[in-house]
């Protein structure tokens, strides 16, 4: 790893910004800088770094008293034109006109965030120039408002006879967030806790409370919160802070004086008693036994205090890590309730921190059980103290998150960003945030103090009367009833608008709609073009081969290391078993130890092992799939001799006979996954109306997608009942374990140059018998034909899907077909799906290593007008009515996501696992040769030829009310 020059000590502003300390931090490599704009005192914090991808973000502290969503439709609206750039949608057409590596805006409880990334300086710059002026010079536009927030429209758009509806696409976001009872018991907690400050509110809007927003409430909102006094300026990389100062004081800072006043959350104001609440959440259908969650939460202290924000994470890892932690196991294997919450542990995310824990699957009258099972645990632990290697575990979890460089979902930058972002809101050390060296030391010593874990105990959570026990029962008329309450005060206001308001009411559509469809001078925006584009694809080789693969990585003394199992031809059941034995391995005991020891020991000497299943099909024939079984592993180098011997001791002596072990961890699998539903339905949506048009699609979603949810939810139910049906099951998955045990495996590892030969000596030393790689045989997987398919869940909001068949990656249209994608998102579905109908996000997709073409919605609030405007994309593409320009975007964007950096280690994998299934340099050279070089003929052929409704398969998630409707219009109706 490079390390950055030492003995620069001397920082070099801008000269509208004054120095006021800086830190550099070895274990990151980084060297935080901090600085103060002179006239308006915004505090502006630079990461600097030796990484290419460089990060900035603004955040500005908003703190609601009400649960309208203000900031959130605030954040949405402010993105919507600004005074620079007077187009309707500056910031999706930005996306489109950038190599961003990341753009987004996020709404917290007490700050709302602008952050960008991109490792192209021309295209940073760009970036850089439309969030200031989105963020400091909005235009807010009502007509913006009403789009984003929430309007009035009747149901038949020109009828004043029709009943009214609200539309708008927070509304509709918070209905689908709302729609997970895990959110309720959050936003129910913290309505609780916190009686008197923002917390009380739930910041992203609740949707009873959206509608009473005002447009004027919005505009004073913005003028009290949007301005740089109140703001915090985050930057992370190679590019100079002087640089970045000079555009942010020139572009927006020097029209700003001052606010006489700094906003901030006031602390709450402590109970003198504990609260017992029972509150309930909506619940579609009628069995709601064992549907309770019962939850206990307490306030803690100030999240700005370092060493007790420490403190208070590891009393929160030792209770709940994992299942050999005392409060965790006790929650666990207790007969009141199905699986702990996963509400469980420390939220730190407020100027006040929390502590959590809850049981789901429960009833109203275990209330009392619970309390008191919670309550005797902390007892025992205060009394009894913990072991110390359990402490130095918890510390050795600290440290390795400390030092691992990550970077393959949110970029490596803005990760470290977020983790200030608290420090800057609440008047912290962000110094002493990001170099939690001499904190942790500290805690180290302390941890090793006679009583120290049960003084912890007793005086944040058992001395602590600031708690909340509460009780969430599940209210099967819940949903009816809001809906009911929704419709009547639409119809009170209905009886009181005049002819004059009706006719308002269809204007104000009619001018959205025309704003909606007008065309923007794309060219008032910056932009990059394909000159711009990296001339060649990222290469990474390997420093060794044969049965040990070696990878050379800046991992900052982090061990990575994989282990791959060829997949030998498998029936249907074992293809299904297979997902959930993945699953399940590491979280079993071996050879004598019991889970529980395996669980205490991965701890104190892994960041993670875990297994899972890769497969894709030959480059030249879809239903030619192959795939691999990979165990995965990591620790701090010093530890890597264990890692390997836990790895080793999970494979050959796994403990298929923890039969309650096995039932407890799949019951909460099996809820985890059921909850999860809402959050990722167009990805399971779109895995459904895939699964007819190709081997590797099909395969995905019988064994990870909706039907193995529902499977595993009846087997569930089924091994409840009778554990005799488990234990039989579970011989299945010990003959799969022994057909896999015939495979002889191969390992990858991943570290620093000068470590790898230690590496591999510790991983044979291990006793795993390894082989150079073998290929994988090919599966026979069954495709069914085109069809139309629904699944209900508990969702106020829908996801639609429809997919068609197209071609292998060597083909000649699988690229263009993938450029094709983004210009039907960018120019048609955008506008028609999220604008016009509300839903909070739609576009397409191309699969191209499955070749599947793929439309999708998510968190929709339409179902058949969605999917007509599906079919209605394809319409407008054929008539040419686009620009080469708009084709030229999309080439942008999909070179942009095949640029991405990952982290060091993501980088060196997804390498290896690239020529592990044919995927060659050369290979991707040629293909994305073949992206920039598409063309808009080429995509009005290749939708003609393609995307023929008649051969589309369609797939909907929705509640059973709209599922049954659908049925009587051909749709297959499968229930979760």
């Amino acid at each position: 790893m490079t390390k950055l020059d030492l003995n620069n000590t001397q920082l070099s502003p801008y000269s509208a910004f004054e120095s006021v300390e800086a830190r550099y931090v070895e274990s990151l490599n980084v060297r935080l800088e901090h600085y103060r704009h002179k006239i308006t005192g915004a505090d502006h914090f630079h990461l600097s770094s030796d990484k290419d991808e460089n990060v900035f973000m603004v955040a500005l502290r908003t703190m609601p008293t009400d649960s309208t969503g203000v900031a959130h439709i605030l954040e949405h609206t402010a993105l919507c034109g600004s005074e620079k750039f007077p187009v309707r949608d500056p910031f999706f057409m930005m996306t489109r006109r950038s190599l961003n590596t990341f753009m987004n805006a996020m709404t917290s409880s007490d700050w709302t965030a602008y952050p960008f990334a991109s490792e192209n300086g021309k295209d940073y710059e760009n970036l850089l120039e439309v969030y200031l002026d989105a963020v400091f010079f909005s235009r807010l536009d009502e007509l913006d408002f009403l789009q984003e927030g929430h309007r009035l429209e009747f149901e038949e758009v020109d009828n004043v006879e029709s009943p009214l509806v609200y539309k708008g696409v927070v509304f509709n976001e918070m209905k689908g967030a709302m729609s997970s009872p895990v959110s309720q018991v959050y936003q129910s907690f913290k309505h609780y806790l916190f009686p008197n400050n923002t917390y009380h509110f739930n910041s992203g809007g609740d949707p009873e409370c959206i509608p009473d927003l005002t447009y004027d409430q919005l505009l004073s909102f913005y003028k009290t919160h949007y301005h740089p006094s109140n703001a915090t300026f985050f930057t992370f990389g190679n590019r100079p802070a002087s640089d970045i100062q000079e555009r942010i004081h020139e572009q927006a800072l020097h029209r700003f004086e001052p606010l006489s006043e700094k906003l901030s959350v006031p602390l709450e104001k402590r109970f003198n008693s504990t609260l017992r609440v029972e509150d309930a959440y909506p619940f579609e259908g009628d069995n709601t036994a064992d549907k309770t969650y019962l939850s206990m939460g307490w306030m803690l202290g100030e999240s700005t205090d370092l060493f007790a924000q420490l403190e208070a994470h590891l009393l929160s890892d030792l209770l709940f890590d994992n299942s050999s932690s005392p409060l965790r196991q006790a929650l666990e294997t207790c007969d009141i309730g199905t699986n702990p919450s996963p509400l469980c542990g420390l939220d730190d995310s407020n100027r006040e921190m929390l502590f959590m824990c809850g049981l789901e699957g429960s009833e109203v009258k275990h209330q009392n059980d619970f309390e008191n099972l919670v309550i005797n645990t902390l007892k025992q632990v205060a009394e009894k103290g913990v072991p110390q290697e359990s402490i130095d575990a918890m510390l050795h979890q600290l440290e390795l998150s400390q030092r691992e460089i990550t970077g393959d979902g949110y970029p490596y930058g803005l990760q470290l960003i977020m983790s200030l972002t608290g420090a800057a809101t609440h008047g912290g050390s962000v110094m002493d945030a990001l170099d939690i060296d001499a904190a942790l030391e500290k805690l180290r010593v302390k941890s090793r103090e006679p009583n120290y874990i049960s003084d912890l105990v007793n005086r944040l959570l058992l001395n602590n009367v600031h708690r909340v026990t509460l009780t969430m029962r599940p209210d099967p008329l819940l949903i009816q009833n809001q809906k009911d309450n929704e419709r009547k005060r639409l119809d009170n206001v209905a009886a009181t608008l005049t002819d004059e308001d009706k006719a308002t009411i269809v204007s104000q559509a009619q001018a959205l709609k025309e704003r909606q469809e007008q065309k923007d001078d794309g060219d008032i925006l910056p932009k990059v073009t394909l000159a711009d584009v990296k001339p060649d694809v990222k290469t990474k080789e390997p420093i060794k081969d044969g049965p040990i693969i070696h990878y050379g990585a800046g991992t900052n003394g982090i061990a990575y290391q994989q282990l791959y199992w060829a997949l030998p031809e498998l029936t249907e059941q074992e293809r299904v078993l297979l997902p959930i034995y993945t699953s399940l391995l590491t979280e079993l005991g071996t050879g004598t130890k019991s889970y529980l020891d395996m669980q205490q020991w991965q701890a104190a000497r892994t960041g993670s092992v875990h297994l899972y299943t890769m497969y894709k099909p030959s480059l030249s024939t879809l239903n030619n799939i192959n795939g691999y079984m990979v165990f995965s592993g990591k620790s701090l180098v010093r530890h890597a001799d264990e890692l390997s011997e836990i790895m080793a001791n999970h494979w050959s002596k796994p403990r298929f006979d923890e039969v309650e072990r096995v039932l407890d961890y799949l019951t909460l699998m099996s809820s985890r996954r059921i909850q999860g539903i809402t959050g990722s339905g167009h990805s399971l949506a779109m895995q459904a109306a895939s699964s007819s048009h190709s081997a590797g699609s099909a395969l995905i979603y019988n064994t990870s997608g909706l039907p193995a949810i529902a499977r595993l939810k009846v087997w569930v139910e089924q091994w409840t009942k009778d554990p005799a049906l488990l234990t039989q099951w579970l011989e299945q998955l010990q003959a799969l374990h022994l057909k896999l045990s015939k495979v002889t495996p191969h390992a990858l590892l991943v570290g620093e140059n000068d470590e790898l030969a230690a590496l591999e000596a510790n991983l044979l030393a291990s006793g795993l018998t390894l082989s150079d790689a073998e290929q994988a045989v090919a599966q026979p997987i069954d495709i069914s034909p085109a069809t139309k398919m629904v699944w209900s869940t508990s969702t106020q909001v829908n996801f639609c899907s429809a997919a068609f068949k197209t071609v292998p990656p060597t083909h000649e249209d699988s690229a263009p077909l993938t450029v094709l994608a983004g210009v039907l998102r960018n120019n048609y579905l955008h506008r028609t799906i999220r604008e016009q109908g509300g839903a909070y996000g739609g576009g397409a997709s191309h699969d191209n290593s499955n070749g599947v073409f793929r439309f999708y919605s998510y968190r929709d609030p339409r179902l058949e007008e969605t999917l007509e405007d599906f079919n209605g994309s394809v319409d407008w593409l054929a008539q040419g009515d686009f620009s080469a320009e708009k084709v030229e975007e999309s080439i942008l964007g999909v070179v942009s996501s095949l640029d991405k950096p990952g982290s060091p280690a993501g980088e060196s994998k997804l390498a290896y696992q690239n020529k592990l299934f044919g995927r060659s340099d050369e290979f991707r050279r040629e293909y994305r040769q073949q992206i920039l070089s598409v063309n808009k003929q080429q995509l009005i052929d290749l939708a003609g030829n393609y995307l023929n409704k008649d051969l589309a398969s369609q797939a909907v998630i929705t509640n059973a009310e709209q599922a049954e409707q659908l049925v009587d219009k051909g749709f297959d109706w499968q229930k979760i």
